[in-house]
């Protein structure tokens, strides 16, 4: 909530001053800007800048969809690598995908972990024989995994994704457990990212 708290000492404040600040270049912040717009943590005020934000007025027709979405309804197809994988096949199916982070499933296609471009560089550089080693190695594992269910409020997710500092979430179903009847597992069923919040923004700032 770095941002949040620039805002409120130096409002209004603009896009390139939060990132000077941060050290960060403003293509970087786009999406969490965005997203904290969409929260209502901050206001966004054209050719003046950002202002600190009040609760998102439950009057407008934007916002009474928007606290209505459902995760199901906006997630999109996972990018999922197998457990067994090779960190190899992990880094080329990051950079086909053009995403930041894989979802690791098991052989029922039941959450294990994530894995991150930071996670694979941290392991790779230096290491040669890492490309072949398999990514529950490097992976962050379940149930460390902040993850969101399909049926939850989008808003809910976006929260999830700015209280932990993420950029995306395995969308889950709970299932049963075909090797061990009774226990219950977390499913795979989609993702949602800050592009996804962004995209939802758009659509409702956007909308007749």
């Amino acid at each position: 909530m770095h941002i949040v708290e620039l805002v409120k000492l130096h409002a209004p404040i603009t896009g390139e001053q939060i990132a000077e600040m941060l050290g960060l270049s403003r293509p970087t912040l786009r999406s969490d800007l965005a997203l904290l717009v969409m929260l209502g943590y901050v206001d966004a005020k054209p050719k003046v800048g950002y202002t600190p934000g009040s609760e998102i007025s439950s009057g407008s027709q934007a916002s009474r969809r928007l606290k209505a979405l459902k995760v199901k309804e906006v997630q999109s197809m996972p990018v999922i690598v197998k457990e067994t994988s090779s960190v190899h096949d992990a880094v080329v199916s990051l950079f086909m995908e053009d995403v930041g982070s894989l979802i690791v499933v098991d052989e029922e296609s039941c959450l294990s972990g994530v894995i991150s471009r930071k996670d694979l560089l941290k392991f790779t550089l230096g290491n040669t024989a890492a490309a072949a080693m398999p990514v529950s190695m490097v992976m962050t594992r379940e149930p460390n995994v902040i993850h969101v269910e399909s049926e939850e409020l989008v808003i809910d997710a976006a929260r999830k994704m700015m209280h932990h500092q993420v950029d995306s979430l395995p969308v889950v179903i709970r299932s049963q457990s075909e090797s061990s009847p009774g226990r219950s597992r977390w499913e795979v069923v989609g993702r949602v990212s800050k592009t996804t919040m962004t995209q939802i923004l758009l659509e409702l700032a956007t909308e007749p």
